[in-house]
């Protein structure tokens, strides 16, 4: 027989949440989504020369080619982003 899940109110949980307490009963965790964060499959033809220095500055942090392309594009548009708000 699976336990109920213990119910309480939004209330309640944000009170508990903010207090510092763990409200992990009262989630259910395989419904879980992040919001803005599904991926998409892309493909970009890149020459050889960058796919080699892609690997080499991944191999020195410790991580796949990528995470690093990832991470480099998500600064870029932060940046790209902020400049242009500031005009």
């Amino acid at each position: 027989m699976v336990k109920k899940k213990d119910t309480i109110t939004a209330k309640e949980l944000d009170r508990r949440f903010d207090d510092g307490e763990d409200i992990s009963a009262y989630l259910d965790w395989s419904k879980a989504t992040r919001p803005g964060l599904e991926q998409r499959r892309v493909n970009v033809d890149l020459p050889n020369w960058m796919i080699t220095s892609l690997d080499r500055e991944a191999k020195r942090v410790g991580v796949t080619r990528q995470s690093i392309v990832k991470v480099w594009l998500a600064e870029r548009i932060k940046a790209e982003q902020a400049a242009s708000s500031n005009h």
